[in-house]
């Protein structure tokens, strides 16, 4: 059984023009001719037309196929497995380049406007706007959210730096007193838990100690925000959410 170019052109979706090219360069000459001298392709030329259009697909062009295909050696598997490693890597790259536009259209809606430089030199490993959509979802309504995302719109770079800068040294000395084994209760790191609790307010919206109270819960309950913290020092995300739960009850008895 044999097919005709036009046949051939309906069934794999390419036009007749493109076929009589196949042919024209080498890379698929039909394998009949009819008395008429019309093209006439059998299956091998249909196997062969697949693994062309394959090749196509992937990026290839059109000599380096006819130099794959007619590789000595190469059999259908051959190439079947190529192709599978090939789009296995391009599936990983289309996820990756998935997970970069989502956090793109995070950080727009996080009002982060900084630059891919800036935003490396500032932030890092961490994605402030990986955390946009659960922020959004508990406090999208809020007063709140909507005074961080009005403080964060007019954020420069430096004032990025600084406000990470003073994040980490906050970090740094809950460290320190976890390490050196001070109760999370006790008065210096209430003190640190306050520091914590004002510089939230200073640089994204007014940390009530009740809101810094749930915060503090966050830390602990989210995985997201147990591993950040956890990145520092293991037992830090429980530490602090003790500190913060401490120095509530401090503050409302003061």
């Amino acid at each position: 059984m044999s097919l005709s170019v036009g046949q051939v052109s309906r069934l794999a979706g390419v036009t007749v023009r493109t076929l009589h090219h196949y042919d024209e360069i080498g890379l698929l000459s039909p394998s009949r001719r009819s008395q008429a001298v019309y093209r006439r392709y059998d299956d091998s030329d249909l196997e062969r037309l697949q693994q062309v259009l394959f090749y196509r697909e992937l990026g290839f062009g059109l000599e380096e196929i006819t130099g794959i295909l007619d590789e000595p050696g190469s059999d259908e598997m051959t190439h079947l497995r190529r192709q599978h490693e090939l789009l296995t890597a391009r599936i990983d790259r289309l996820r990756q380049m998935v997970a970069a536009v989502e956090v793109a259209m995070e950080a727009h809606t996080m009002n982060i406007t900084l630059t891919p430089e800036e935003r490396l030199e500032v932030f890092g490993d961490f994605r402030p706007e990986a955390y946009a959509a659960e922020a959004q979802r508990r406090w999208g309504d809020s007063p709140l959210y909507a005074e961080s995302r009005r403080r964060v719109a007019s954020y420069t770079k430096a004032d990025w730096v600084r406000q990470r800068g003073e994040a980490e040294a906050i970090t740094a000395d809950l460290v320190e007193a976890l390490q050196a084994g001070l109760p999370a209760g006790s008065g210096q790191v209430m003190e640190l838990a306050e520091r914590h609790r004002l510089h939230i307010s200073r640089w994204f919206y007014p940390c009530s100690p009740d809101v810094h109270r749930g915060l503090g819960e966050l830390y602990v309950n989210d995985p997201r925000f147990t591993a950040t913290f956890e990145a520092q020092a293991p037992g830090l995300a429980a530490y602090l959410g003790e500190a913060i739960r401490a120095n509530t009850a401090r503050l409302r008895d003061a």
